[in-house]
């Protein structure tokens, strides 16, 4: 196990040709266009919805010592866990935090990291760690592969001073270290980016240290079951049922404590965002797999040990939110802007997860930016539907 104490910038550099293998000739896949990504989160209210959402599991929460422990299973740019973490510190002021990301997208750790000094700020008792394990050994924070665990580069950063500023300062430096931590190769077979080595990155404020030495995880000792899990679209829409309980929602329930609450959200359509796209692919629904089909696959894969856990679906009433594309009203009238047309056909295309070779030839036509006028203007504007499921443990 590689480990690495961080005040400034390692001198690791970044191994040649790992990071810029030819993507040519493997699949394309469609959540990782970074363009398309971030249009979506800054033109769409999700996050601070999903956020909503999640706070109101912590109202269930019991955290027991040395710390709450918190996972998110995909952090994205930081704006939900961001969220959730200033939740957790309104209503747990003076616990411990230990609140663990998983993330394989070196752009999307860089802009979780902006999100942070302010957290660090607020609440001093509070460790981060980041890594690009899967779902299986992320919460863990160690590859069950005896080889991997020992080849995990582990970096721990120990942020002086007193202030965000200085906080934030301190996590700019570690450019280089993000670089070499998060390397990517694609799969030549899927197009999926593998890791080129596991990863943990773990932050906390020195002035602390003494505070969290419980708290702290070390490569053998972490804490490894959670208070509360948020899985908000770890999966693509069509992957089959069986994959996604396997690889995904079976390890994270295994990883709950005693009490604990896993939060699942995925979009699941019948919202203005499909009937753009069933406008133009008549018929289209990805959305196959629900809540109802996941849990029944999940229970049968736990086997004997389901009986430790509530896994009862909500009804649709309580497990489907919405939420909206940022508009003004003066933007939806007989003639709409332009770039809120675009910024409507990107987010609906996002959510509905239409890869670029089919979007070819309608684009080329020029007529789907009339798909989404005629639709906005039907509904005023342009909203989107996420379900929610809640995998709880039975406390022993």
């Amino acid at each position: 196990m590689k480990q690495t104490s961080v005040k400034k910038k390692p001198e690791a550099r970044p191994e040649a040709g790992t990071g810029g293998a030819d993507r040519r000739s493997t699949p394309f896949r469609f959540y990782d266009n970074r363009q398309k990504y971030l249009a979506f989160v800054n033109t769409c209210n999700e996050k601070a919805a999903i956020a909503r959402r999640a706070g109101q599991e912590l109202a269930h929460i019991q955290p027991t010592p040395p710390a709450i422990r918190v996972f998110d299973a995909g952090m994205g740019d930081g704006g939900v866990l961001s969220r959730l973490m200033r939740n957790v510190h309104h209503r747990f002021p003076t616990v411990p935090i230990f609140a663990v990301a998983k993330e394989i997208s070196l752009e999307d750790v860089r802009l979780g990291l902006d999100k942070m000094p302010d957290r660090f700020q607020e609440h001093p008792a509070t460790v981060l760690a980041i890594t690009n394990l899967n779902y299986a050994d992320a919460p863990r924070l160690s590859p069950r592969d005896p080889a991997q665990a020992a080849a995990t580069n582990w970096q721990e950063v120990r942020l002086v001073g007193t202030s965000s500023h200085e906080y934030a300062q301190q996590l700019e430096e570690l450019s280089s270290t993000l670089a070499y931590g998060w390397q990517t190769r694609p799969n030549p077979k899927t197009g999926n980016p593998n890791c080129v080595r596991p990863s943990v990155l773990v932050m906390y404020r020195d002035d602390h240290r003494f505070l969290l030495d419980s708290v702290i995880p070390q490569p053998g000792r972490v804490l490894d079951t959670y208070d509360f899990i948020l899985a908000s679209q770890p999966w693509r829409a069509r992957t089959s049922a069986e994959f996604k309980v396997r690889n995904v929602l079976a390890p994270l329930a295994r990883s709950l404590a005693p009490g604990g609450r896993l939060l699942a959200i995925q979009s699941c359509g019948n919202d203005p965002a499909q009937e753009i796209i069933r406008q133009l692919w008549p018929g289209e629904n990805p959305f196959v797999i629900d809540r109802h089909q996941l849990l029944a696959v999940l229970k049968a894969e736990l086997g004997g040990s389901a009986r430790n856990y509530d896994l009862s679906a909500l009804p649709d009433a309580k497990a489907t939110f919405r939420y909206e594309m940022h508009t003004l009203p003066s933007e939806i009238s007989d003639r709409i802007g332009t770039s809120t047309l675009f910024a409507a056909w990107n987010a609906a295309i996002y959510v509905n997860q239409i890869e670029d070779e089919r979007l070819d030839s309608v684009v080329r036509k020029g007529e789907y930016l009339k798909a989404v006028q005629v639709v906005l203007q039907r509904h005023g504007g342009l909203w989107f539907n996420d379900e929610t499921f809640v995998i709880s443990r039975r406390r022993q």
